[in-house]
């Protein structure tokens, strides 16, 4: 079952950008305008750290299973039997798989005209410093919560600048409640309650060149968003997402290494990822 508003926000937003830019192309020429309207950010390499060893390595993926929830509420997953050991000597599955499933990666192209697509994200920008804001006592009392400024400021007076081109992950710990209703946490209404991060984090983060942000919900905005301001401004500037990561209370406040493993699927706005922390 879709949230309620969910596609009529989309459609509304696509049509009012479409409406937008007709106006702009009529003032001005059509090349400076398709350069104007479409500029993405650039988005700035990671900082390398000196090269150092690791003595541990976290998965940060959830198994995903055909009764994994979904943002929608349907399944999202079939596993098709084509062949089988008894049979043919070998097993193989045909997957039916909507791209957003499970712990999963967010592209450019997912909320954007003309962004990036899964295989067009520089790999260098998918091994990255990660940071983990911990919320999770924020989000127990309060589903609706979003990350703000005031709790990156809090991070970094406690750890230091965000690492430019770095991840940086909400850690709610909505990912204890992936086995249960809890997790999309949806109301007599269908409308979900969940954590995300707040727009005007989203703009903070963008500006001190953080390339990738992480939720341990379904997604990058707050459940009950209707609008997905969130995800309208991170993802157009050249950014990615992922969303649905696990174990993250596991991690440290900063120090580790997050390695993205993310589709190659030409043209995919997104798609299931293994996600792991070097520690």
């Amino acid at each position: 079952m879709c949230v309620p508003g969910c596609y009529e926000a989309v459609v509304q937003r696509l049509e009012s950008d479409r409406i937008s830019r007709r106006g702009f192309f009529k003032g001005v020429g059509a090349a400076s305008a398709a350069a104007a309207a479409f500029h993405v950010t650039t988005v700035p390499s990671p900082v390398r750290a000196a090269p150092s060893s690791f003595t541990d390595v976290l998965d940060l993926t959830h198994v995903i299973a055909e009764d994994f929830p979904t943002y929608f509420g349907t399944p999202q997953l079939e596993m098709e039997r084509l062949n089988s050991f008894a049979e043919h000597g070998f097993n193989m599955f045909k997957w039916h798989l909507t791209e957003h499933t499970g712990t999963h990666l967010d592209a450019p192209i997912h909320f954007s005209a003309d962004g990036a697509s899964a295989d067009e994200i520089p790999v260098a920008n998918l091994v990255v410093p990660l940071v983990v804001v911990d919320i999770a006592v924020k989000a127990q009392d309060d589903a609706d919560y979003r990350v703000t400024p005031d709790d990156l400021t809090e991070w970094e007076s406690a750890n230091g600048p965000l690492p430019v081109g770095a991840c940086v992950a909400m850690h709610s710990g909505w990912d204890k409640h992936v086995q249960t209703e809890k997790f999309r946490n949806a109301d007599s209404d269908g409308l979900m309650h969940f954590p995300g991060f707040h727009v005007e984090a989203a703009e903070m983060m963008i500006e001190k060149g953080v390339g990738g942000m992480a939720v341990d919900t379904l997604s990058l905005d707050y459940g009950a968003s209707k609008d997905f301001v969130t995800h309208y401004k991170w993802l157009p500037s050249g950014r990615w997402g992922m969303e649905c990561i696990a174990n993250l209370a596991a991690l440290p406040a900063a120090g580790a290494t997050l390695v993205v493993g993310s589709p190659k699927i030409k043209g995919s706005t997104g798609g299931p990822s293994r996600l792991f922390a070097l520690v």
